[in-house]
């Protein structure tokens, strides 16, 4: 069980901070069931999470974690769907952004950044799936790393540079 200022990674929302542990306390809800009250690093609102959900949680990586992450950024390789219809290469992503991991949010990256640039024409589509992973795991690096979110591309290209 997570603690109240707790940061966790909250299903495939990203960065949240647990801000209470209590009831909905909305009419018809359950006085005895228990709620995460997360509000999420990036974005606005609230998620309520049954404290006993299903849905994926787990606290944000460690410093160390970060730094091995970016350390290894340059051997994971781009996530790249050879596949050019539409649903497929939709669902070939929302895939990857299911196993919750870094390390595919980083292959997801590279693997658009090819693909953006490697086409004459705009993606919209690709451009907002690229922007949703660079967000996640720039949040996660962020809190890892005790820095705002808009220093870690910089913090990354230092850190790969030397």
């Amino acid at each position: 069980m997570f603690s109240i200022g707790d940061k966790i990674i909250y299903g495939e929302n990203g960065v949240c901070t647990v801000e209470k542990i209590a009831p909905l306390g909305i009419s018809g809800a359950s006085e005895s069931k228990l709620y995460y009250h997360l509000c999420p690093l990036t974005g606005t609102g609230i998620y309520f999470a049954p404290v006993d959900s299903d849905t994926y949680m787990r606290p944000v990586m460690s410093r160390e974690e970060a730094e091995n992450l970016i350390a290894s950024i340059p051997d994971i390789e781009p996530a790249i769907c050879h596949d050019n219809r539409f649903n497929h290469v939709d669902a070939y992503y929302k895939e990857l952004f299911k196993l919750h991991s870094c390390e595919a949010l980083v292959a997801i990256v590279k693997g658009l950044g090819h693909r953006i640039s490697d086409r004459k024409s705009k993606s919209v589509r690709a451009e907002s799936t690229m922007k949703r992973a660079k967000d996640m795991l720039h949040g996660e690096l962020s809190v890892a790393l005790g820095i705002e979110i808009h220093e870690v591309e910089d913090y990354i290209q230092q850190k790969l540079s030397r």
